[in-house]
């Protein structure tokens, strides 16, 4: 995999995404779009003994301070295709049935911090500032943000943060909801590597239902509920399961074979 604006390496299956346009603070343009949307719906395959994906961005100052305005100027004529690109590629990571955590280490601004939303979990560093400043341009989130940050923090703060673009620091963005936890600098990567490391220890199928069965209870064209119930029948006919049983029984770790 070699992406022209996104840094790829790999520690023992644990897969590191990292946004590589400092000069830009890591603005989100097509060419990481079109690179994200490859990885998460095609380039993962050629991985062995792959475990999950963090997202980062280089440098200490942002994780991504929003998306690129000028390819904004140059479709405005013609943005739904453009916006659909954005939207298609979120939810490729949202679905993704692997774990996929956002190490934010800075600012995460607009179209930056709906890349951070659509990822599992959300690590913040001290220094973490997150905003959707959209309407100061006259715009709204158009990647998913106002969805997945109402789901997250509740309908009257997402209508705050938006309207008026106030920023939260990283404490308050753990309080709402919006992150899992702040973790200092030297201490973020090791920790969201560890947390990649003890999910792929737990049956694998399963962390991919529970992935499909949570997402669910945000969509409105799902019943929730009936994803639950079946999941929950279709993972009593795997091999994992009868392999978690035997270990418990017999008192062992088990031994996943992600069937």
């Amino acid at each position: 995999m070699n992406y022209q604006d996104i840094l790829v390496s790999n520690e023992e299956g644990i897969v590191t995404l990292t946004l590589n346009r400092p000069d830009q603070l890591n603005a989100v343009n097509s060419s990481i779009m079109h690179s994200l949307y490859s990885f998460f719906t095609e380039d993962y395959k050629s991985i062995e003994g792959f475990k999950g994906v963090i997202i980062t961005g280089s440098g200490e100052k942002a994780f991504a301070a929003g998306a690129d305005i000028k390819e904004f100027l140059a479709v405005a004529d013609d943005s739904i295709p453009f916006v659909k690109k954005g939207h298609n590629t979120y939810f490729a990571i949202e679905n993704f049935h692997k774990p996929v955590i956002a190490v934010i280490k800075g600012y995460a601004l607009g179209g930056g911090l709906e890349l951070a939303l659509a990822c599992h979990m959300r690590l913040v560093n001290p220094k973490t500032k997150i905003s959707f400043p959209e309407v100061n341009l006259g715009l709204i989130p158009g990647y998913g943000g106002t969805q997945r940050m109402s789901q997250l923090i509740g309908k009257a703060r997402a209508m705050e943060l938006m309207m008026t673009t106030d920023m939260i620091d990283a404490n308050q963005a753990v309080q709402y909801g919006v992150c899992n936890r702040v973790v200092e600098d030297d201490e973020i990567m090791p920790t969201a590597k560890k947390m990649i490391a003890k999910i792929a220890s737990k049956g694998p199928v399963a962390v991919k239902h529970i992935i499909k069965t949570i997402n669910a209870a945000f969509d409105e064209s799902k019943n929730g509920f009936d994803i639950e119930l079946q999941a929950f029948a279709d993972l009593m006919q795997t091999k994992d399961f009868e392999e978690g049983v035997k270990a418990f029984m017999e008192k062992r770790k088990a031994h996943f074979i992600g069937e």
